[in-house]
Formats: C-alpha cells, structure tokens, sequence
C-alpha cells in the first residue's frame, strides 16, 4: 500500500495548504489581509532555538509576526505577518497518525492563523469545524 505514495513536494504542499485556505471561512480569510503562508521542508535552526525545540521535528508551524490583537496604527513599518507550515515535520506527523494529509494542514494552518487573531483553542476548533 506505502509503495504507492508519493510525499507532496514543497510547491505542491503550498498549493494544497493555499487551496485549504480558500476553503476558510470567508470572515475569517478576510482579516488575513497581508498574511504570507510559506511552506518550507524545516524551521531554520534560529527558530529551533527560540522556541526550545528538542527536534527539528517538534514543529509542525509557525506565526511569526505581530498578531491583530498586539497592532497598532501608530505602528513603525515591520516585515509582514507569516505563517509557515514545515512540510516533514507533518509528513513525518502524518505517518505516525490516523488523520488525512489535508486534514493535519488544515488543522495547522488554522492554529498558526489563530495566533496571529490571538484566538483560544475552542475558536480554533469551531473555525475548523466550520471549514469541513
């Protein structure tokens, strides 16, 4: 069964995880303005350390940026919000559970999201919910 899959590349992985975006719900995907999603194969190990990663598989996403709730207009010009998905940390999550490929992007891509609305697990969860 194994001998047949194929593990997404980088650019099919952020094709699928930017197609699983548009499928967001369309309030939530409109306050996204200006949020750049990135896939890539690891974080850089000056991501590792700053959040005290053990692996560079501990991490299957990351906000980085200053999220809704901490922005100001008074704001001086700073590099745009991203959100990264690391490709093999998720294939390598995937592997070991019983979810679906899309199922694990999109349950990661709306985590990492949620922290730049400063939203709680349970608005997580009902965003999730709602883009089934």
């Amino acid at each position: 069964m194994w001998t047949e899959l194929k593990a997404p590349s980088l650019a099919e992985m952020e094709a699928t995880a930017h197609e699983i975006f548009d499928r967001l719900p369309a309030e939530f995907r409109a306050l996204c303005e200006g949020v750049i999603l990135r896939v890539d194969d690891f974080p850089t190990e000056e991501v590792l350390d700053e959040m005290e990663c053990e692996s560079e598989f501990d991490l299957l996403g990351l906000f980085q940026g200053v999220g809704l709730p901490q922005q100001s207009f008074g704001d001086v010009a700073r590099l745009p919000n991203m959100v990264w998905l690391y490709r093999r940390p998720i294939l390598d999550y995937w592997a070991e559970h019983d979810e679906s490929l899309g199922h694990i992007v999109r349950h990661v891509l709306i985590h990492e999201i949620g922290h730049h609305f400063g939203l709680s697990d349970d608005d997580m969860e009902a965003i999730e919910a709602q883009a089934e």
